[in-house]
């Protein structure tokens, strides 16, 4: 299984970098078998069945693009230099991992102020990353950081605009609820309160999880032998009222139906967790390094919302595990002579089997 199995052309044009308004106007691309629809996010009001139960990512995004200075002294003064931070996930003992622009003029030890109320102090720099501990620790630190940061915007978004106030809403789901991600579940992004309302009066039922997303969901694959490829780690957890909810609607025949790969890999985890099996789950509260490609058994996903991914990705690979590599090949090619919004900000596909 190479990784150029997993390629695709993209004309760059077709890269959203807004996401439509209002949420559920965007396009939505609607695969049930060998079948192709072009449908509207609206329209999953037609689609959905009462007795479906959608697994929704109920991680929050934290504006994790800071601008800070340091200051040194010289034989000249101080000397106040700028270092742009960028969080990656929470550490053991509160601290952060973390990037930084330019790290090499970063010393152990120092501190790099935000604002008048945050500042972190540099804890350790390995890797090429840094762990830094913050002055401020529950709301407090999320207040400041909603202040001082902006939204870490995907490097394919990033590389066309800056990240602007517009963001902090629209990367943000509107069930938004545990701070700790570094990117949105991006098929959430969608739903508006009224359609999740309406969907719910249908008999649409709805169970939350959280996965909080890291950047390391953007890292390419660099071997071409794809099931060499080592997942990064992500934390969620699937509380015991969520498992009994997705177990109830297997036993009786519903479908569950992930909205975006986040949500679909956290609940395959716990279906593959001690106690877990085929149309079972169990609770989870772990990080999950799971790895998704074609050959793999889904043990509960009966059908996937998602947006449309990066060529030679492991999302891409994911979904052809889902549909079948020939049968994705032939959705993204519609999707693509058919002008759709590719990627976070992009427009949507429902992927039934």
């Amino acid at each position: 299984m190479k990784l150029e199995d997993f390629d695709f052309d993209l004309p760059e044009g077709l890269i959203a970098t807004r996401p439509a308004r209002p949420r559920d106007s965007a396009r939505l691309l609607l695969a049930e078998g060998d079948t192709i629809t072009d449908r509207h996010v609206y329209d999953l009001l037609e689609i959905f069945r009462p007795g479906d139960r959608l697994v929704l990512n109920n991680t929050k995004v934290i504006p994790a693009r800071l601008m800070g200075t340091r200051t040194r002294q010289s034989a000249q003064g101080e000397v106040v230099a700028k270092i742009e931070v960028t969080l990656l996930e929470p550490a053991p003992g509160g601290e952060w991992t973390a990037l930084a622009k330019p790290l090499r003029k970063v010393k152990e030890g120092e501190e790099i102020v935000f604002s008048e109320a945050l500042s972190a102090r540099v804890a350790a720099i390995e890797n090429g990353q840094m762990r830094v501990a913050f002055n401020l620790e529950g709301e407090d630190f999320d207040a400041a950081l909603a202040e001082a940061g902006a939204m870490p915007l995907p490097p394919y978004i990033a590389a066309l605009r800056a990240p602007d106030e517009e963001d902090k809403r629209d990367y943000q789901t509107v069930f938004a609820r545990h701070s700790g991600a570094v990117a949105a579940p991006t098929a959430s992004l969608h739903f508006t309160r009224e359609l999740l309302e309406a969907l719910a009066a249908k008999g649409v039922e709805f169970t939350e999880v959280t996965l909080h997303v890291g950047a390391g969901t953007f890292l390419p694959v660099k071997v071409e032998d794809v099931t060499q490829h080592k997942m990064h780690a992500e934390w969620g957890e699937v509380s015991e009222a969520a498992a009994a909810a997705i177990n109830a609607t297997k036993a009786a025949g519903g479908r569950v139906i992930p909205v975006g790969t986040t949500a679909l890999r956290l609940i395959e985890s716990a279906a593959r967790a001690p106690g877990g099996a085929k149309g079972h789950i169990v609770p989870y509260r772990d990080a999950t390094d799971i790895f998704i490609y074609p050959g793999f058994e889904f043990r509960i996903t009966d059908a996937l919302m998602t947006n449309f991914h990066l060529p030679k990705s492991t999302l891409m690979m994911l979904v052809s595990a889902l549909m079948g590599p020939e049968r994705i090949r032939r959705i993204y090619a519609h999707a693509v002579e058919n002008g759709y919004r590719f990627f976070s900000y992009g427009d949507a596909s429902l992927l039934i089997p």
